[in-house]
């Protein structure tokens, strides 16, 4: 399967080829159900779902389009989120830090090192901090190097690259200590505590196919569905908005984080351009008047989707795609939700 693609370029990608969305709360689009799904047939996206955060509480969750030829997509229809799966694997690490088990700026070599970095000194310089904030100095995965071995572009710390790498060697850094598959540790920690019931880094035997979103092509060709059996702590997280909203929501309202904890979350670890940084787990944009956003997105074949939290005005949007276009929805849905701090996310990506 083809693994996640760098969401900066990504998102670079989408907004340099924004469109002409009007950007009033009136916009039609939105005005009806009908006019939305000819919408969605324009930009080839089967389904799209919606959910819209306010005074810190889900408020509206909506799917929009068909799960099968002629079938509605369920409220709680299932989607493959890709890297949306990262936020959650950062959170879980989190908690393990917030209740003593693990450390923030521990070196990780101590419970695991990659025989491919084995010889080189610079592993011992990872640590659960350099790797949330993507300054590993890993590509994003090894089998994109010649030799399709893990390797440092540069030394940790010192810039950012996004790398899906350096979450996977968390996963097996927390996984050899606790002796728990990161989807064990992530039950115990998030999925059970906020009953999100429908999340999984795997597909098994409680998987319900028949509410999974199908990716698709451009042309509107499905792909065919990948079944996880190995857990991925960047990729491949399947969710409905539901759930994913209620993880967000829970973030904005503290985390169940200690103070100290949260404030390292949300602190500009590393800069990535102008007003954009990089936390622990979650990009930051930096809005003015002391507002940012936290946000993440997540780009597979036939999967498109991203999220945005306000911290300070206890907003947020998620928007699944299940298209391999479904970006080009993004602008419109961020400025006609979240309004002026929707145009200056929009602003900072398209300078």
């Amino acid at each position: 399967m083809t693994k996640t693609i760098y969401f900066l370029l990504f998102i670079f990608i989408f907004f340099s080829v924004k469109s002409n969305a009007q950007t009033e709360k009136t916009n039609p689009i939105f005005n009806d159900n009908t006019t939305i799904e000819n919408w969605l047939k324009e930009n080839h996206i089967h389904t799209l779902g919606l959910g819209i955060i306010e005074n810190g509480k889900l408020k509206q969750v909506q799917v929009f389009g068909e799960i099968k030829n002629g079938i509605p997509a369920p409220y709680n229809t299932i989607f493959n989120v890709a890297s949306l799966t990262k936020p959650i694997t950062a959170m879980v690490a989190l908690q393990l830090i917030n209740s003593g088990k693990w450390s923030l700026d521990e070196p990780l070599y101590k419970y695991w090192t990659d025989p491919d970095i084995s010889n080189d000194p610079r592993n011992k310089k990872l640590t659960t901090r350099i790797i949330l904030s993507h300054q590993s100095g890993f590509p994003n995965w090894r089998w994109m190097k010649e030799n399709k071995k893990l390797s440092f572009d540069f030394e940790p710390g010192t810039k950012y690259q996004y790398s899906g790498e350096g979450m996977e060697y968390l996963r097996k850094a927390m996984e050899s200590k606790f002796k728990k598959t990161i989807d064990e540790l992530a039950k115990e920690l998030l999925f059970q505590p906020l009953k999100m019931n429908d999340t999984h880094y795997i597909w098994d035997n409680t998987t319900d196919e028949s509410r999974f979103a199908i990716g698709y092509d451009t042309t509107g060709k499905p792909y065919e569905t990948f079944k996880n059996k190995t857990a991925n702590a960047a990729d491949d997280l399947h969710t409905t908005i539901e759930d994913y909203g209620s993880f967000l929501v829970n973030i904005l309202n503290g985390g169940n984080l200690k103070k100290d904890i949260y404030s390292e979350m949300i602190k500009k670890q590393v800069k990535t351009k102008e007003n954009k940084y990089f936390g622990l787990g979650f990009e930051i944009y930096d809005l003015g008047n002391d507002e940012f956003a936290l946000s993440h997105g997540g780009s597979d074949l036939g999967s498109q989707c991203i999220t945005f939290i306000l911290p300070k005005s206890k907003q947020g949007i998620l928007i699944f795609t299940n298209a391999d276009e479904g970006y080009k929805v993004y602008e419109k849905l961020l400025v006609h939700y979240l309004g002026e701090r929707g145009q200056k996310i929009v602003d900072i990506e398209t300078k």
